[in-house]
C-alpha cells in the first residue's frame, strides 16, 4: 500500500508554555499538508495553556493530571507521585484507544508519561528539544526515542549522538520576508521614518525587570533620538500605559502583528526563550538579550550565550541592567559597524526550514 494513502494516526505532546506548544502545532500543520487524511491528537497537562491554544489551532486535545516538581517541599510535590501514576494510567488508555503510528514530544510535563508509555509499547517516537540546555523530561525520554531534533550545537552532552538531528525550532512563516514590509510597518505603528526604532519584548505576560529598565531609561533613549515600541505585557499594561503619552514611546499590552514590529525595528531588547531566539535569528536585527534568571536550569542564559559566543548578539544579565545598559546600548547605537556585524552573524545562525525538516524525520519513522 502506498504510504501516502495510509491514514496515519499521530499523537503530539508538549505544553506548559508557548515555547512547547507552538512547535508542536507547527509540526502538526506541516504533517497535515503531507497527509491530509491523517488523524491528530494532542496530549497536554490539564489546566495549562495548551488546553486552550491547541483547540484554537483546530486540533483535538486530551489533558493529563500532571505538573512539575517544585524545588522545595510543598503540597504539590507530595501530590506528584499520585499525579504521575494517574498520568501513566491515562496515557496508557489514550494510546490503547487511539493506536498512534508515531508519537512526537516537544517538552513539558505531559510529554513525559505519554512518551514513556509509547516507547514501552514499541511505538516510534521523536523528541523536539528547543533549548540549548534540555529539560529533565527530554533528557530522560531521549534514551528510548528514535530521533531527537535539536536547535543548537553541542547537545551530545545530553543526548545519544547518533539520534541527534539539528533542525532548529519551527518559527512563524510570516517572519521570512520582513525586509519587504518595512514601509508598511512604519505606517502601521505611525513611526517617524527618519528616526531609529527600538523594539522591547518581555514575553506575553511581560518582564518586570525589562519594564523597570525602560521607565528608568526613557529620557536616555530620547537623547539618542530613538523611538520605542514597547510590549510591556498583560500583567503590567494598566500601570505602564501612561508612559506611552510621549511622542517617542508607544506601549502595547501585546503585539499581534509581530512581523511588522520586527520589520520596523532597528534594535531589539528581548528575553531569551528558545522560540524568541529562533525568531530573532531569522529577523537578523541587532539584539540585546536580557535572559530571565527564573527559568529551570537558567536555560535562557544558556540560549543567549550560544548566540553571543558567535558574536551575533549582546547579553546583559538582569542584575547588571542598571550598571551596564547605558554603556552597552549607547555603544551599539553609535557603531554602525557593530550593528552590521551582529546582524550578519545572527542571520547565519537562522534555521528556516525547521518544521519541514522535523516532518521529514517523522516521515522516515512512519515509513519504516
Amino acid at each position: 500500500m502506498n504510504s501516502k494513502n495510509k491514514t496515519y494516526k499521530i499523537i503530539l505532546s508538549g505544553g506548559g508554555t508557548g515555547g512547547h506548544i507552538y512547535p508542536a502545532i507547527a509540526i502538526a500543520n506541516e504533517l497535515k499538508l503531507r497527509y491530509p487524511d491523517a488523524e491528530f491528537l494532542f496530549v497536554g497537562a490539564k489546566d495549562r495553556m495548551e488546553m486552550e491554544k491547541v483547540p484554537q489551532a483546530g486540533y483535538a486535545i486530551k489533558g493529563l493530571w500532571i505538573s512539575g516538581i517544585q524545588r522545595k517541599l510543598t503540597l504539590k510535590n507530595m501530590m506528584f507521585p499520585f499525579k504521575l501514576i494517574s498520568s501513566l494510567w491515562n496515557a496508557k488508555k489514550i494510546i490503547k484507544q487511539f493506536k498512534p503510528d508515531v508519537v512526537i514530544g516537544t517538552g513539558g510535563f505531559a510529554s513525559g508519561p505519554l512518551l514513556q508509555v509509547a516507547t514501552y509499547k514499541g511505538i516510534p517516537s521523536l523528541i523536539q528539544e528547543q533549548n540549548s540546555f534540555p529539560g529533565i523530561t527530554n533528557k530522560f525520554l531521549a534514551k528510548k526515542a528514535e530521533k531527537v531534533c535539536v536547535a543548537y550545537n553541542g547537545l551530545e552532552r545530553f543526548f545519544p549522538a547518533e539520534k541527534i538531528i539539528k533542525t532548529g525550532n519551527p518559527v512563524r512563516q510570516d517572519l521570512l520576508d520582513i525586509s519587504s514590509k518595512r514601509a508598511e510597518a512604519i505606517k502601521y505603528f505611525d513611526l517617524v521614518e527618519s528616526k531609529q526604532t527600538l523594539l522591547v519584548l518581555g514575553g506575553s505576560l511581560g518582564a518586570k525587570a525589562i519594564n523597570e529598565l525602560m521607565v528608568n531609561e526613557l529620557d536616555f533613549l530620547q537623547t539618542l533620538n530613538i523611538q520605542v515600541i514597547w510590549q510591556c505585557g498583560k500583567l503590567y499594561y494598566q500601570s505602564y500605559k501612561l508612559y506611552g503619552n510621549t511622542k517617542h514611546v508607544q506601549i502595547h499590552e501585546f503585539i499581534n502583528k509581530m512581523d511588522y514590529a520586527y520589520a520596523a525595528a532597528d534594535f531589539i531588547i528581548s528575553r531569551a526563550g528558545a522560540g524568541s531566539v529562533s525568531e530573532l535569528c531569522i529577523v537578523g536585527k541587532p539584539v540585546v538579550f536580557v535572559p530571565s534568571p527564573y527559568v529551570a536550569e537558567d536555560h535562557q542564559t544558556k540560549n543567549a550565550s550560544a548566540i553571543v559566543n558567535e558574536n551575533a548578539a549582546l547579553l546583559i544579565a538582569q542584575d547588571d541592567l542598571k550598571v551596564d545598559f547605558k554603556n552597552k546600548f549607547g555603544q551599539l547605537v553609535a557603531s554602525k559597524e557593530k550593528q552590521e556585524e551582529l546582524s550578519k552573524n545572527i542571520k547565519k545562525l537562522a534555521l528556516v526550514n525547521a518544521a519541514k525538516d522535523i516532518a521529514d524525520e517523522v516521515e522516515k519513522l512512519l515509513n519504516k
